[in-house]
């Protein structure tokens, strides 16, 4: 039998019209059983998330602020949910909970509490809406002590509570969960991607759509390249390739509870639903000729600390200690190109900034190299593709189109999988050679 867990983005639920798009999505297919919503997004782009809307009023609450203050905003968050309810038909008051709730806020209930609530709300109306059952998330999404995601007690509460409605539609709430102290906690944002994967997990879903406004994982940001291809299968590694590397369609969190479960996720589109979307799976063939990539991404933002060191490669142990002044700022690397005489560590500039100097001078007192330089202002491309492997000259034709595009490459770094080529180039150029190394590969656009 085929089940289905559904999760809906805050732009899949902004509005009456939007949550009536989702209810007919649903209702089209009895196997979607498992609905995992998000709060109300925006509604054009001057308009603000529920989210954003919750966090502010903890901030106004938190800072003494005028009552007028807080009751103007927490009454824009009261009108969004009337009309969601007043466009839907639905014979409910509301009014209760949205009271309850403000109460909470303004009685320090904390801020995890007050941003969990826009997904609680969603929650509640969607499963009214539906005819499903609520279940909310604080009685089956368990955090540990540290603060991290109690994988074990989860699925298996989950799985449990998820068996007593039968065969009856249940929708819960996405972001939120519960500490060992009873307090409310969510995840990062964009975690009810990961609710959604983790209830996919304990429902013995078949398949895990996350319902999104584009129609799939593109090759390429749309924000650079214009109407890029949409990728039709990709697998769970690549696609944790790119999503590291800046890709956002899908939280990278949410990929491990249905990977370990062979369960495939289909990125889909709630306003073309007819469109097939993207298909995350396990494996995929490793080589289409027409399509040696998978996906281009890239992030700014790196410094790259280099040590020079005569004869370091016969130096026992000169590494461990370059790591170990890193990690005694707790400063983790992204890449570690190396030469004979030479090791480069590649940072994240924001978090090594705060900690220059003291790095710097650190690591002149334990290795004594012979130089030590700070380039700033570096951009990192993945270029990832299962088929890259097997298909000859794939290095040449990416150096090759940065090359021609007037673009200096000053690093390059090639997982040992040749899964992904990633490219280090001035924050200036950036943008036209993700273009070019694009163009390349799919010349058509």
């Amino acid at each position: 039998m085929e089940i289905k867990t559904v999760k809906f983005g805050g732009s899949s639920l902004c509005d009456a019209a939007h949550f009536r798009m989702v209810g007919d999505i649903i209702k089209s297919d009895p196997s979607r059983l498992f609905v995992v919503p998000s709060a109300p997004g925006k509604r054009s782009r001057d308009d603000v998330k529920i989210t954003d809307m919750l966090y502010e009023c903890y901030r106004l609450s938190r800072e003494h602020a005028p009552d007028e203050a807080f009751d103007s905003v927490y009454e824009v968050i009261c009108g969004r949910y009337r009309q969601i309810i007043e466009g839907l038909g639905l014979a409910y008051d509301i009014s209760g909970e949205l009271e309850y709730i403000k109460h909470a806020i303004l009685h320090r209930a904390g801020r995890d509490y007050a941003a969990s609530r826009g997904e609680y709300l969603s929650g509640i109306i969607l499963a009214k809406f539906l005819g499903f059952d609520f279940v909310d998330a604080e009685n089956v999404i368990f955090f540990g002590e540290n603060g991290a995601l109690d994988s074990e007690r989860t699925v298996q509460e989950l799985t449990a509570e998820l068996k007593r409605h039968g065969e009856k539609g249940v929708v819960i709430p996405g972001f939120y969960g519960i500490m060992p102290n009873g307090t409310v906690k969510t995840f990062s944002r964009g975690g009810s991607d990961v609710t959604g994967s983790i209830v996919a997990l304990a429902s013995g879903s078949t398949l895990y759509e996350n319902w999104t406004d584009v129609s799939g994982f593109m090759v390429a940001d749309p924000r650079i390249v214009d109407n890029p291809r949409v990728i039709g299968r990709i697998t769970y590694r690549e696609l944790r390739e790119l999503s590291y590397m800046g890709a956002s369609v899908l939280h990278q969190d949410s990929i491990f509870p249905v990977r370990n479960a062979g369960i495939p996720i289909n990125i889909k589109n709630t306003m073309r639903p007819e469109d097939p979307g993207t298909m995350i799976v396990a494996d995929a063939p490793d080589y289409d000729s027409g399509r040696v990539i998978t996906g281009i991404a890239g992030k700014k933002g790196f410094s790259v600390v280099t040590i020079g060191h005569d004869m370091m490669n016969s130096e026992i142990g000169f590494g461990r200690r370059v790591l170990e002044v890193f990690e005694e700022y707790g400063l983790s690397f992204e890449h570690l190109p190396s030469g004979i005489d030479t090791m480069s560590v590649v940072l994240s500039t924001p978090e090594f900034e705060k900690k220059r100097e003291r790095v710097l001078a650190s690591l002149g007192h334990m290795i004594h190299p012979d130089t030590l330089t700070v380039e700033d202002g570096l951009a990192l491309i993945a270029v990832v593709g299962r088929g890259m492997v097997r298909a000859k000259g794939t290095a040449a034709r990416v150096f090759g189109s940065v090359s021609d595009a007037g673009v200096n490459i000053k690093m390059i770094d090639q997982g040992s999988d040749e899964l992904n080529i990633i490219l280090g180039v001035e924050e200036a150029d950036f943008e036209k050679a993700v273009k070019a190394i694009y163009y390349e590969f799919l010349p058509e656009g």
